[in-house]
């Protein structure tokens, strides 16, 4: 079992990196939100690992942190919740955002990840609620941090990316296809956004975009 990957990270392609460790290429794929965490390309790179050994492939996931694997573990633990759907889960909102979602038992919330419906959103409150008490970690990042979302929007936790940026509006596109999202929703995700971000910034600033606005419906 390989647990932990350290070396230089040569490919960042959301949802997959690749780290240089001592000659040998490693393909992982993780979360937006772990991708975020990353340095740049050619910076050291430290990520906690899954392999997933099938008959076909070798599937290795990356996360930023022991928790995050944790969580991850606990998600393909559940009936219906396979690896893609676990990592679509943990890139489509924040770990805090996802336990507040668990705590109020806001399963319309959940729906508005990509794969999961309102029978899979339920069996993730029930299933992953009474496992909270044994992560406090969890229960203190659920906390609404009021002023994230509006940084985001704002544009300042995005990095500007140069001229040329119309291949960061396809990457972006590519990388919500692939976190499960029909092609009609990513296009519809990233319309009014700002092409000029990074493809990372893309990506978050959609997320972001699609959580609030299932929030806003469920006011109504």
């Amino acid at each position: 079992m390989i647990g932990r990957l350290h070396g230089i990270l040569i490919e960042k392609q959301p949802p997959w990196v690749v780290i240089d460790v001592g000659g040998v290429g490693y393909e992982l794929e993780a979360s937006m939100n772990t991708i975020l965490s990353l340095p740049a390309l050619g910076e050291q790179a430290r990520l906690y690992t899954h392999l997933i050994v099938r008959e076909d492939a070798h599937l290795l996931y990356g996360f930023r942190d022991e928790l995050e694997r944790r969580m991850f573990r606990e998600l393909i633990r559940i009936a219906g919740v396979g690896p893609r759907m676990a990592l679509a889960i943990l890139s489509g909102m924040e770990r805090g955002q996802f336990v507040r979602c668990l705590m109020d038992e806001d399963a319309q919330a959940l729906t508005r990840l990509p794969g999961v419906g309102k029978k899979t959103a339920e069996r993730l409150i029930v299933e992953m609620r009474d496992r909270l008490t044994r992560w406090p970690e969890l229960t203190r990042e659920a906390q609404p941090d009021l002023g994230a979302l509006e940084r985001l929007l704002d544009g300042e936790a995005c990095e500007l990316h140069p001229p040329g940026a119309r291949g960061n509006y396809v990457d972006a596109e590519a990388a919500l296809i692939a976190l499960g999202y029909k092609p009609v929703e990513a296009t519809r995700m990233l319309a009014e956004l700002d092409h000029s971000l990074s493809t990372e910034a893309l990506i978050k600033s959609a997320l972001a975009q699609r959580i609030g606005s299932g929030r806003t419906e469920a006011r109504r």
